[in-house]
């Protein structure tokens, strides 16, 4: 469970979404369980200069079921990559 899911009380039971690569990122869906609805949430890493960066998205979106919170949150994270890439881990 991430720092954040503990923090807010969450937890991110989730099916267990295969990571995807865009552009030279990882992106990890990891939507949170609040109640009976899904936080949009993710993790995107990619190694820069021998060094592991992450980069933890998490949404005030929520959603009704896990599969479509899995797919907002990548496309959420894509949308992150395209705007700041590398910025993201500044």
């Amino acid at each position: 469970m991430s720092l954040f899911s503990r923090l807010f009380g969450g937890s991110s039971q989730t099916q267990d979404a295969e990571p995807q690569t865009y552009n030279g990122f990882e992106i990890i869906a990891e939507p949170i369980r609040e109640g009976s609805k899904w936080r949009v949430a993710a993790r995107i890493e990619k190694d820069v200069n021998g060094e592991a960066k992450v980069h933890e998205l998490i949404r005030a979106d929520t959603l009704d079921d896990e599969p479509s919170a899995i797919d907002v949150s990548i496309s959420k994270a894509k949308q992150m990559i395209d705007e700041q890439g590398e910025g993201l881990f500044r």
